[in-house]
């Protein structure tokens, strides 16, 4: 599927702005704690103020665009953190489409591990934490959850719907980071240690901006990863996880 996908004229990729879920993983960390001290179920975690701020921040980003490159395609994780960061980055925006919500966008599932740090999963089920060494966490499945090929999965299903479009479209895409790093395991047909790499050596930050365009033969390419511009342009703060998402304490089940 590499770049063959002629509905899309350009392709951005936005992670969520910051979570109150990111909140609660960062102080999790810090007091090497077994389970993160947040009662909401992850579909329905919000923004924390400075999420708010750098979702806004994109919009004016939006705004500054020329109207022919303005989105004129938006799609949305329905889980509220991607959800209200859309929907905050394109209020005020002239003629901006309304988002369409596609639960293949979602956060990646990490079932029975879901809230729990590294510290936890290993005194929880040391023998899934023993698979998973084994198996890498490319492949590995939490039970009841997704491995990262399920959610490559969901993006492959996407981006066919996409490659039908009538027309070229500019679309934008408000989601979270194991699925940005999936659009761009497909879109780039990396590797598995390659996809790995990138996550572990430049963790996505919030509210940052990943572009394809087209080149001269009509193939999408990569013009940039994990763009910051509009959030440093702006008073809202630059944040994003200290280290590789999987390498983190509870797997990433607030972060991407």
């Amino acid at each position: 599927m590499p770049g063959r996908l002629g509905g899309i004229a350009e392709l951005v990729l936005v992670r969520h702005g910051e979570s109150v879920g990111n909140l609660a993983d960062r102080r999790a960390r810090e007091r090497r704690a077994p389970r993160l001290e947040l009662a909401t179920r992850d579909a329905d975690v919000p923004l924390s103020p400075a999420g708010e701020h750098q979702a806004v921040a994109v919009g004016q980003h939006l705004r500054e665009l020329k109207a022919q490159d303005r989105p004129t395609l938006v799609l949305a994780s329905p889980y509220r953190r991607a959800a209200d960061t859309a929907a905050r980055a394109l209020a005020g925006v002239p003629c901006a489409p309304a988002p369409r919500y596609d639960e293949r966008l979602r956060e990646r599932d990490l079932g029975i591990f879901d809230g729990l740090t590294g510290s936890g999963i290993t005194a929880e089920f040391p023998q899934e934490a023993a698979r998973r060494a084994r198996m890498g966490k490319f492949y590995y499945r939490p039970p009841s959850g997704e491995s990262w090929c399920d959610v490559a999965l969901r993006v492959r299903s996407v981006l066919a719907d996409l490659s039908g479009a009538p027309g070229p479209e500019r679309v934008w895409v408000f989601s979270h980071q194991a699925v940005i790093m999936a659009f761009r395991l497909v879109l780039e047909g990396l590797s598995e240690q390659q996809v790995l790499a990138y996550d572990a050596k430049a963790p996505l930050a919030n509210c940052s901006m990943t572009t394809y365009g087209r080149d001269s033969q009509g193939r999408l390419h990569l013009l940039v990863a994990g763009d910051t511009a509009a959030v440093d342009r702006s008073a809202a703060p630059l944040t994003h996880e200290p280290e590789s998402l999987d390498k983190a304490a509870h797997g990433g089940s607030r972060g991407r």
